[in-house]
């Protein structure tokens, strides 16, 4: 039987004797103007190793390349044949046969019961079929409805709080009150540690539906509250609830998109943060008329959190994390649903050849600080520890107060003002992230950052600026949403899932989520203290300082990651996998 295929420009053909466990294959480039050099070599099925043995004159017996291409590269296609056609009763890759047809007709993939069966070679790059991109979206939208309630839990207590706070009889207790927003915090931070390892154990959709059971008894705990007791239980419960969301989905995410839609669909998890912020917003109008609003306000949030355990009972699960449970068939189903038939066989020969040289089983919490791991999850951290230390949250505490020396009175039309860059920035985020790519989007981002946080300290100090204060502490505010919603905000939440290896991936996320949490919690609980200390130009110069530090950060030690496959960016990343 014989085969032939195009392969990065080379013609590849090879015929197999059905007595023997050879493969004789012969490459050939037809070079403009020169005659068509031609090197033939056999390949030794019954050897594990594959070894390529060439034949012609064309290549130096010492030379590693020919015809541009590398040697290694023709035995390594050897060994994905013998490992992915011969020994698995399901092919991964495509054949084009010259056998039974006209040669160069394309013959889909089929169980392989024997040598004479072997006519499938690794597809190349080239010719990889195209995704159907828009069959993702509908699952992607499930996995945001738990970015649209991170983003609401942490909104629905501003507007609320004055109102519960009467209601449960802690209007002079302002540490009681304090302790109602913030273990939302605390509980987000247990629930990114404890989403990592969830991931891993049951699979991400399974994850998900776990993650409805906090998220709706947490709500309707405090919509149905008589004490603060119960309160602070429930928004611990929801803070468990959106830290295990903030890991999972652009995990998720990530891990079923098209590579070449993956930033667009990633950055899109920010997105529906700033929408659920928003209708938190929004769903606190009518508490001015009817001040036990704040109750339905809490209860309703169970409503998308049932519809995302709903919805995940029908979302396919992540191929990724299929293929390293062994769960190849299930894996093609998942690819097919996502992605489209005719992709099957190129994701499915990615994954194979991103889990060559790695049998290892899930990695440990301990194995992220080795120093094989540390460099890249110590990115991952960094990355978040400088996003919330660069005052995003301080920031959108203190509008209200900016805006009100600007002459806005309306602490809805402040909120608005804010809540609507974010989302404006995130939009362009979104069109941007594939093309201009991730490290050039924050670098730009922080650094937006940092000239809108030197315009807020000067507005509030330089003499010379008094008369416009006002108006450009507003500008300064609206500045330094905008910039950080352009790069800050989207891109370490879909950069992590891209950086880490697929071994450690889940829970890096979730240690790397873990920062963000305390930080946050480090900023909420301090930043007031700060600014009564030092005042607030001097604390808004040194997070100018912070955002600045970032840039030469990223600069040095983020890599791009735009237009890679997760498995070529952990090969990269990674070499000794």
């Amino acid at each position: 039987m014989q085969a032939a295929v195009m392969y990065g420009g080379v013609v590849v053909k090879g015929s197999v004797n059905s007595n023997s466990t050879s493969l004789a294959v012969s490459f050939s480039r037809a070079q403009k103007g020169r005659k068509q050099k031609q090197l033939s070599s056999s390949i030794d099925f019954s050897n594990t190793n594959c070894q390529l043995l060439s034949s012609s004159s064309s290549c130096m017996p010492h030379r590693t390349s020919c015809f541009g291409l590398r040697l290694d590269s023709f035995s390594s296609m050897g060994t994905e044949l013998t490992r992915s056609s011969l020994f698995r009763s399901r092919p991964i890759v495509k054949a084009l046969a010259s056998g039974g047809g006209g040669e160069g007709d394309v013959e889909e993939g089929r169980p392989i019961k024997s040598v004479e069966h072997v006519n499938y070679v690794v597809p190349p790059q080239q010719q990889q079929g195209k995704a159907s991109t828009g069959t993702v979206f509908p699952f992607v939208g499930v996995a945001c409805l738990g970015a649209t309630l991170f983003g609401y839990h942490l909104g629905v207590v501003n507007g609320s709080l004055e109102y519960l706070a009467k209601d449960l009889g802690i209007v002079e207790n302002t540490a009681l009150q304090g302790w109602v927003v913030s273990t939302l915090l605390a509980g987000a931070t247990v629930g990114s540690f404890t989403g990592g390892s969830l991931a891993d154990k049951f699979g991400r959709t399974r994850t998900f539906q776990l993650d409805a059971i906090p998220l709706t008894i947490g709500a309707l705990l405090c919509a149905t509250a008589q004490s603060v007791h119960t309160m602070i239980i429930g928004r611990l419960l929801a803070g468990i609830g959106i830290g295990i969301s903030s890991a999972i989905v652009p995990l998720y995410i990530s891990e079923i998109s098209p590579t070449e839609i993956r930033g667009a669909l990633g950055s899109i998890n920010q997105l529906f943060i700033c929408i659920g912020i928003l209708l938190a917003l929004v769903a606190g109008l009518p508490l001015a008329g009817n001040p036990i609003w704040w109750r339905t306000m809490f209860g309703i949030s169970a409503v998308p959190a049932v519809l995302l355990a709903l919805g995940m009972a029908f979302s396919p699960e992540s191929p990724r994390w299929l293929f390293q449970q062994g769960k190849f068939s299930e894996a093609e189903k998942s690819i097919k649903t996502l992605n489209g038939k005719e992709r099957v066989a190129d994701v499915m020969t990615d994954l194979s050849v991103g889990s060559q040289g790695s049998a290892e089983p899930e990695a440990g919490w301990f194995d992220l600080f080795s120093s094989r791991y540390w460099k890249v999850v110590s990115v991952g951290v960094a990355l978040f520890f400088f996003q919330q230390m660069a005052g995003i949250n301080a920031v959108v505490y203190y509008s209200t107060a900016v805006f009100r020396s600007a002459g806005i009175a309306s602490d809805v039309a402040a909120s608005a003002l804010v809540g609507a860059s974010n989302v404006l920035g995130t939009t362009i985020a979104s069109s941007l992230m594939d093309r201009q790519g991730r490290k050039s989007l924050l670098i730009t981002s922080f650094f937006g950052m940092a000239a809108s946080m030197l315009l807020l300290s000067l507005s509030f100090t330089w003499k010379a600026l008094a008369p416009y204060s006002g108006t450009l502490a507003v500008l300064g505010t609206v500045c330094y949403v905008l910039s950080f919603s352009l790069g800050a905000g989207p891109v370490p939440a879909l950069l992590l899932p891209e950086i880490f290896a697929s071994r450690i991936r889940a829970k890096a996320v979730a240690l790397s989520l873990g920062m963000h949490w305390a930080a946050n919690f480090v900023i909420g609980l301090y930043f007031l203290s700060f600014v009564n200390k030092f005042g607030i130009s001097s604390v808004y110069l040194g997070f100018s300082g912070i955002c600045l530090s970032a840039v030469v950060y990223i600069a040095a030690y983020v890599v791009e990651t735009k237009g890679r496959s997760l498995e070529e960016i952990e090969r990269a990343l990674n070499p000794t996998i």
